[in-house]
């Protein structure tokens, strides 16, 4: 596990910003993976669509481990970020980070390379646009 209190959250707004509830915990109260990838698939997937045009579906996700436990009641931030655009594939870059409720301080929980796919109507591959710098 590396040091996580060396890190500096990501500049700018990130792309979802959420409170984890109850319903979102096991019996211990500890946020479940799933829901924490979910909402870093959904990141992602905004940034996607927006790059692309229209619908985009994820097909990977790369290197996802998680440094930090999310508990009920935290503030989970996720900030997404285009890395790389193929002919018709986008690479996102996400990280999660938690704040506790009544804390300043923020702390890095996961993150992960997703590859998504632009699709048109008939649900098969499309071009995107190539990356620009504004972009990244």
């Amino acid at each position: 596990m590396s040091n996580h209190h060396d890190e500096i959250m990501p500049q700018g707004a990130p792309a979802i910003r959420v409170t984890a509830m109850p319903a979102d915990a096991n019996p211990y109260g500890d946020i479940f993976g799933g829901w924490l990838m979910s909402q870093m698939d959904l990141a992602a997937g905004s940034v996607a669509s927006l790059h692309s045009g229209g619908r985009a579906v994820t097909i990977a996700v790369e290197g996802m481990a998680f440094h930090r436990p999310v508990f009920v009641g935290d503030e989970v931030s996720v900030f997404a970020r285009l890395i790389a655009v193929g002919r018709t594939s986008m690479k996102i870059d996400v990280e999660a980070w938690r704040r506790g409720r009544h804390s300043d301080d923020a702390y890095k929980v996961t993150q992960a390379t997703f590859t998504f796919v632009a699709v048109g109507e008939d649900r098969q591959p499309r071009r995107v646009a190539p990356l620009v710098e504004a972009d990244a």
